[in-house]
């Protein structure tokens, strides 16, 4: 689970039964020419575990940001990929 408050479910969940929020000013572009100036972006990202950087490189955010996910529930649920 990726959120603005962590990028696992663990630092999730305890961020929302602490009762944080996510929500940030925007940092990762110039947004003085718009009118909404705060986001949830997913804090302290790191695609290198789970995806070489060469290839995460061709990739969009959002795209990045579901293949972790889907790998993380597949480890949640103790699912293992094999050939067979």
């Amino acid at each position: 689970m990726l959120t603005p408050l962590g990028v696992d479910c663990d630092s999730s969940w305890q961020g929302l039964t602490a009762g944080k929020s996510g929500i940030k000013p925007i940092t990762s572009f110039d947004v003085s020419d718009y009118p909404v100036r705060f986001g949830g972006g997913v804090p302290e990202f790191d695609i290198e575990p789970y995806i070489p950087t060469k290839e995460a490189r061709r990739m969009d955010g959002f795209i990045q940001y579901g293949l972790v996910a889907g790998i993380q529930a597949m480890n949640d649920a103790g699912l293992e990929i094999t050939d067979q």
